[in-house]
């Protein structure tokens, strides 16, 4: 029987020249459909708010200042603000949000440097900026941002006011924040001076979503139902404007700036050109975009939408005699006094010179007085007479006695050295050692006096012999002594 031929072992497969690989599917990048409307409102005579919608950016910022201009303020930082709308690219959002109000800060900053009559001015500042899936926020003041998702609004950010410190303290209800009077008063702003956090957090955006970002001005008379209700139908614009008009018939007596944007697939939805609004879209027609650094209190406060890219300009000066808002001034941030430092060291000196009186009236009071006490040093063991109160450095020996206060009784000595022997003059003080030194020293149980009464000798009955009857004669009674 014949065996068959083995097989030969198998060769290896040559490695390929290429491998197919399943490319991750990949969802387009969403953008951000919006439309920005801002009004000076029924009280205010210039609007200090500025707004900002683009397909990746929107952003609210609210002046503030009043006579320090925060129209320059908020058009500033919205200026430095609106580079961040553009595609995303390899920096992370939150890092490309918090870098975009930093260089605003510094910018503000910029400003009141070349114009001391700006110091004062700030703006608050709330920016989202889109990537296509994830939107970052930034903030800083008491603008708001909101998000409608499935019919429910969500409040993004938390304001940065005196009210809502109150509010987290539970000490006041969101009803009452509403009318306090104190309501406007912002604990951040964006100043150039002050260094300040913002607050930075992203979230995760699907189609359909709905932005809000608005101003004091409409978030400070709206309940939330009022805003659910107006941004729960219609398109970006119509939704803006009806807020706004909601806004000023709610009695609202500031400016008031809103942005609504729609979360969107752009091959379904275009999104809508950049638009500026408010005091930016005005500050851009009168000076190029360039130099424009928060601030610890001050009070937010007509311009038709414009569609377009803030355009290039040339330079301007600011009016001699700029509009001066009253409520604006009433919480607006104040220039440092001049002559500070002279004012404090004129108060210092003032509280310094209150205590060397204070101290001088002491010192001569205690001079008016003397008290007895004990000596010391040459005078140790002797009674002495002290100009002033026993207190050091506030009495000298006056007068040294030729009395030792071994020869006072004990209770004597002790109320000498406890120095409460005070007297109003040295002739009262001298009176008062003759007194105690007459007193002498108390007998002591060593050495009793000797008593002066007679010894009745053996022979002798200090009574007399009783008489009949056994009672003695009380006449003839003899004292013992």
């Amino acid at each position: 029987m014949t065996e068959p031929d083995p097989q030969p072992d198998p060769q290896p497969d040559p490695q390929p020249d290429t491998v197919d690989v399943p490319l991750p599917s990949t969802r387009p990048l969403l953008q951000l459909d919006g439309y920005a409307v801002s009004d000076v409102g029924r009280v205010r005579k210039d609007n200090q708010d500025s707004g900002y919608s683009g397909p990746w950016l929107v952003a609210v910022c609210d002046g503030v200042g009043g006579a320090a201009r925060g129209d320059i303020a908020s058009g500033t930082a919205i200026s430095e603000l609106r580079q961040l709308d553009e595609a995303p690219g390899s920096v992370d959002v939150i890092d490309r949000v918090n870098d975009g109000l930093h260089e605003a800060h510094e910018s503000i900053g910029a400003q009141v440097d070349q114009d001391p009559a700006l110091n004062g001015t700030s703006t608050t500042a709330t920016v989202a900026l889109f990537d296509g899936q994830r939107l970052a926020v930034g903030h800083i003041g008491d603008s708001r941002a909101y998000l409608l998702r499935d019919g429910e609004l969500s409040q993004l950010t938390n304001d940065h006011t005196f009210v809502q410190s109150l509010i987290d303290e539970g000490r006041i209800t969101e009803a009452e924040a509403r009318v306090h009077p104190h309501r406007n008063l912002i604990l951040k702003a964006l100043d150039g001076l002050h260094d300040v956090e913002p607050d930075l957090f992203a979230l995760e955006l699907v189609p359909g979503d709905r932005l809000f970002l608005c101003s004091d001005g409409a978030c400070g008379v709206l309940e939330n139902d009022r805003i659910t209700a107006l941004l729960a139908d219609g398109t970006p614009e119509f939704s803006s404007i009806e807020l706004v008009r909601a806004s000023l018939d709610a009695g609202s007596s500031d400016n008031v700036t809103c942005v609504v944007a729609d979360v969107v697939d752009p091959a379904e939805r275009p999104p809508a050109e950049p638009m500026v609004v408010g005091a930016a879209s005005d500050l851009s027609r009168r000076r190029p975009r360039g130099l424009f650094r928060g601030h610890r209190s001050g009070d937010t406060g007509e311009l038709e939408p414009i569609t377009a890219e803030i355009p290039e300009g040339i330079d301007y000066a600011i009016p001699e005699d700029p509009i001066v808002d009253p409520e604006a001034l009433r919480y607006a941030p104040q220039p440092p006094p001049r002559f500070a430092w002279t004012r404090r060291l004129l108060a210092a000196a003032i509280v310094l010179g209150l205590v060397w009186i204070a101290l001088g009236t002491a010192y001569w009071w205690s001079q008016q007085k003397y008290y007895v006490g004990e000596g010391s040093g040459e005078s140790d063991g002797l009674v002495v007479i002290y100009r002033g109160v026993d207190v050091p450095g506030l009495s000298d020996v006056y007068e040294v006695s030729d009395l030792e206060l071994a020869d006072l009784q004990e209770s004597t000595q002790e109320e000498v050295r406890s120095g409460a022997m005070i007297y109003g003059s040295v002739e009262r003080a001298r009176d008062a050692i003759a007194r105690i030194g007459a007193n002498g020293r108390q007998p002591s149980e060593e050495s009793p006096a000797p008593s002066s009464a007679p010894t009745p000798s053996d022979s002798t009955s200090p009574f007399s012999t009783p008489t009949e009857g056994g009672a003695a004669d009380l006449t003839t009674l003899t004292p013992a002594g």
